[in-house]
């Protein structure tokens, strides 16, 4: 039997706001480009960063809505964590041109960007699309119960 698999999995930061637009059939896309970066030390002893730009597709259907939490939620700068597959296109241009560009078609998609707001001092939590996560009360203190850190009150059977 053969197998085969396409999967992509990137985290890097928006290079532009995204760009969304209804298409013929009333869905919705959205399109922007995601940088990733490698950096490591030349031959020289020089530290070398190397940065590729990914063209991310969002699709709206009908068990979520990416390029709607796309819209609203990212815009330049953000850092994403995205899942999806590689896809190739071909299209004529307005000069008859043929061109050709790769995607990556988003199937899932995780926020790794703070929030504006965020309560100060603490981390921003990662988002997946659409998803909230409970917040700790800013004048709650961070350690209710020391004495649960104690070993010698450890109860474990490990």
């Amino acid at each position: 039997m053969s197998r085969s698999l396409n999967k992509v999995q990137l985290i890097g930061n928006l290079g532009a706001d995204p760009e969304v637009r209804s298409i013929a059939n009333g869905s919705r896309v959205a399109n922007v480009n995601l940088a990733t970066s490698r950096r490591w030390k030349g031959q020289d002893g020089q530290m070398q960063e190397k940065t590729e730009w990914h063209r991310l597709v969002f699709w709206n259907s009908n068990y979520n809505k990416l390029a709607d939490t796309v819209e609203r939620f990212c815009k330049k700068g953000d850092k994403l964590y995205v899942e999806g597959s590689i896809e190739y296109r071909s299209w004529q241009d307005k000069e008859g041109q043929t061109r050709y560009t790769t995607e990556i078609r988003v199937t899932e998609l995780i926020l790794l960007s703070g929030r504006s707001g965020d309560i100060e001092g603490e981390a921003p939590a990662p988002r997946m699309a659409g998803a909230s996560a409970p917040r700790k009360a800013k004048d709650e203190p961070a350690d209710d119960f020391p004495e649960a850190l104690d070993a010698e009150d450890d109860d474990l059977p490990f």
